[in-house]
């Protein structure tokens, strides 16, 4: 109500209430900008993305979030973590994020000729809304079944919330439509191609590999506008970022060859340069690592203090449990680090 000078009142939608709270930019909405293919977290408030597989996104607290760094313990063959590597990029393309993918034995373009196609109208959400018509039916027929007096008794369960347009399904028979990869804006990073550019770069006590690929990064987020420090003109985006086999023998680090490397911080010192720039910056990376092969377990111990979540994989091929019973429905297994997520 507002307030005339003859003291009469009359109704004004303009004038806030007691209860409302003003929001800069007005409009009432939220604070916290949603960017393409993002969410912003109940728990925390940052905005999430997916890392391509749904189960593992509610494992993770409800998805990856902008500014972190997910570190995946390679499985023995490297089977497993290929397939969420490849399966982080194709939501990716699927969201209409920028990438930046980085690998030292393959190279980006092959990489993103064989990522997973997406199956047809399988988004979570749509997933989910079928499995919940499919369930009321079976309820409903359930439901003649059952005595009267426990009719009415209520079921508790646990489900998964999301929203929609977050996560999709990937057929691994099919790879991704040129078409889509064409329409998003991706930038590679190989190794070797590299080092015939410039093969005498070195700087901050890292291998050669690691300080040429901080460089790139630093040079996408600063020209490319996701540099959060800095206002942009253009719509903002998200980069997702790639890194394949971090610490291979490949990479120039000799952490996989030796308990005494050469240089036994190199790995170290480029993680924390790279967290420091996720932070600052709307991107998001995932990195594979042989943990397997280092050999020193104290440089995977800082490694891994260094990334916000960490997931070890475990592939039953080759071990005694591929032939256990007790597994035979299952491939592996997925270990999560007990103190995550540390953001």
């Amino acid at each position: 109500m507002a307030a005339l000078a003859t003291g009469e009142l009359i109704p004004s939608e303009r004038a806030p209430t007691s209860f409302q709270r003003k929001v800069p930019g007005g409009g009432g909405g939220s604070r916290l900008a949603v960017l393409p293919g993002t969410r912003p977290s109940v728990r925390h408030g940052q905005l999430l993305l997916s890392s391509g597989v749904p189960s593992l996104d509610c494992v993770l607290g409800g998805g990856l979030a902008v500014g972190t760094l997910l570190l995946i313990e390679e499985d023995i063959y490297g089977i497993y973590s290929n397939l969420l590597f490849k399966h982080f990029l194709a939501e990716g393309i699927i969201s209409g994020h920028n990438l930046f993918i980085a690998s030292a034995n393959e190279e980006p373009a092959d990489i993103l000729k064989e990522l997973p196609s997406p199956f047809l109208n399988t988004s979570v959400s749509a997933v989910e809304e079928a499995a919940a018509t499919m369930k009321g039916k079976q309820d409903s027929q359930e439901s003649m079944k059952i005595a009267w007096r426990y009719q009415n008794i209520p079921k508790l369960e646990v489900t998964q919330m999301t929203t929609s347009k977050f996560g999709h399904y990937f057929d691994l028979s099919k790879s991704l439509a040129a078409e889509l990869i064409q329409n998003v804006e991706w930038h590679g990073f190989f190794l070797p191609e590299e080092t015939t550019l410039c093969p005498d770069i070195n700087s901050c006590n890292m291998a050669f590999g690691y300080t040429r690929l901080l460089h790139s990064i630093q040079k996408v987020i600063y020209q490319k506008g996701f540099d959060g420090s800095i206002p942009q003109k253009k719509e903002r985006n998200v980069l997702r970022i790639g890194i394949q086999s971090l610490g291979s023998v490949l990479w120039g680090d000799d952490i996989c060859c030796s308990e005494n490397p050469q240089n036994i911080h190199s790995l170290t010192r480029f993680l924390y340069a790279l967290r420091s720039l996720l932070r600052t910056s709307f991107s998001a990376g995932i990195i594979t690592i042989p943990s397997h092969l280092i050999q020193n377990k104290a440089i995977m111990e800082r490694v891994t203090n260094l990334s916000d979540m960490v997931v070890g994989l475990e592939s039953f091929i080759g071990s005694v449990r591929e032939t256990n019973p007790l597994y035979k429905d299952y491939h592996g297994l997925i270990h999560i680090m007990p103190d995550l997520p540390r953001l």
